[in-house]
């Protein structure tokens, strides 16, 4: 099966050069030099990637007869796509290929329908599920251990324990609330210690700390 693990950016430099938005776990693998990938869209391909290197935090990959800027520039925006057996998975169980999470059923840890990964954003920092929800809308989830509990693969669903507010924007209004009442809360200890001095002066006792 043919799986999207790239996107070319904008040309690096004179010599051919472009940085790449990796979507793919792998990318030492699938985009490694003598890799040859097919491209959407398909006329500007195939490309056999000559080297490759890390700069600034991005992936710079050259192809070969990609020779200069303008070359380069004319790539931008071109999916690469690898052929990937649909058998195979990766060497570490805790990681998953796109193909294996896409259409994974979302669930909370008592059940709850959530809604169905129809997409696996790639970022710099994280891995994001897009998950569309029953009513057709959207939500964000990354994919970190903290919030996505467990992947199962036979049950075909993915449980996740998000934070206040992640799903449900409501919840988050309302753990604001709360933050709000806590501080309430302590304003009024404090009318406590003047209702204290007060009394102090009532009586002609004095405070706590007076000589």
């Amino acid at each position: 099966m043919q799986l999207v693990v790239a996107r070319i950016g904008r040309a690096h430099g004179i010599k051919g050069e472009v940085t790449v938005e990796v979507r793919t776990d792998e990318p030492e693998l699938r985009l490694g030099p003598g890799a040859v990938l097919a491209t959407e869209p398909a006329e500007r391909g195939p490309l056999a990637i000559e080297t490759g290197r890390v700069h600034s935090g991005r992936l710079l990959l050259r192809f070969e007869n990609v020779r200069d800027r303008t070359a380069a520039e004319a790539l931008r925006n071109t999916l690469l796509i690898a052929e990937v057996d649909p058998a195979e998975l990766p060497e570490d169980p805790e990681e998953f290929y796109d193909h294996q999470l896409i259409d994974l059923d979302v669930v909370l840890a008592d059940g709850t329908e959530i809604g169905r990964i129809t997409e696996i954003s790639h970022l710099p920092s994280q891995d994001l599920f897009i998950v569309e929800r029953p009513d057709g809308s959207e939500v964000m989830i990354p994919f970190v251990e903290e919030i996505v509990a467990e992947i199962d693969l036979e049950e075909q669903r993915a449980v996740v324990t998000p934070p206040p507010g992640l799903i449900d924007e409501s919840e988050a209004v309302v753990a604001s609330a709360r933050d709000a009442d806590g501080a309430d809360g302590d304003g009024a200890e404090g009318d406590g210690d003047e209702g204290a001095a007060d009394e102090a002066e009532r009586t002609g006792t004095p405070e706590k700390g007076d000589a």
